[in-house]
């Protein structure tokens, strides 16, 4: 068994919107609901964290007053939105409301323009935490992520459709205990 606590970054300086691969740091208010969320630490044999800096920021402070290895995982970074990076949905709402609406209910079946289809999202996504499970099982890791990876996970762990993926509600600095079993199956644990 591994358990992973998953963290969501906080507010990032440009704002919402579809923030994707953009690079942004983290606002004070971000800052705060992260220290908020991650508590005293000491729990985690490690931190594993996306590499954009909105996430590894907090992640290299958080391992390094925690005593804790920090390791960088690309697969844990946020969904690529193509043409809709940095724009907010109510933009696209005036400009391509269909196409919008289209992935909010179908997310597998529309990719934004120039991003990454979902299917290798998931992908790349699950192979990360299959490593993971072979690299530390038995430990109990936080991983510092985006609201598209913990949808994912949330989703995939509570055995939601993948019409269902984007209802999954992930707030900035929220937290999200998983399990993932020997079988390759995720389970939502409270934290």
């Amino acid at each position: 068994m591994l358990t992973l606590d998953l963290l969501r970054h906080g507010e990032t300086e440009l704002g919402g919107g579809f923030r994707g691969s953009l690079d942004d740091p983290l606002t004070p208010a971000g800052w705060q609901q992260m220290r908020q969320a991650a508590g005293e630490g000491g729990q985690w044999d490690a931190i594993i964290s996306s590499p954009l800096r909105r996430c590894a920021d907090f992640a290299f402070e958080l391992a390094r007053d925690c005593h804790l290895p920090l390791v960088l995982e690309e697969d844990l970074r946020e969904l690529h939105f193509g043409e809709w990076e940095g724009r907010h949905a109510a933009q696209l709402m005036e400009e391509c409301a269909e196409d919008l609406g289209r992935f909010w209910a179908t997310p597998y079946g529309f990719t934004p323009p120039g991003g990454e289809r979902m299917e290798l999202f998931e992908q790349r996504v699950m192979a990360a935490i299959d490593g993971l499970y072979q690299r530390h099982a038995g430990q109990h890791l936080l991983l510092v992520t985006h609201g598209g990876v913990m949808r994912l996970l949330a989703a995939r762990a509570r055995g939601l459709p993948r019409e269902q993926l984007l209802q999954v509600e992930v707030g900035h600095g929220q937290r999200l205990r998983l399990q993932r079993d020997a079988k390759g199956a995720l389970h939502e644990c409270p934290c």
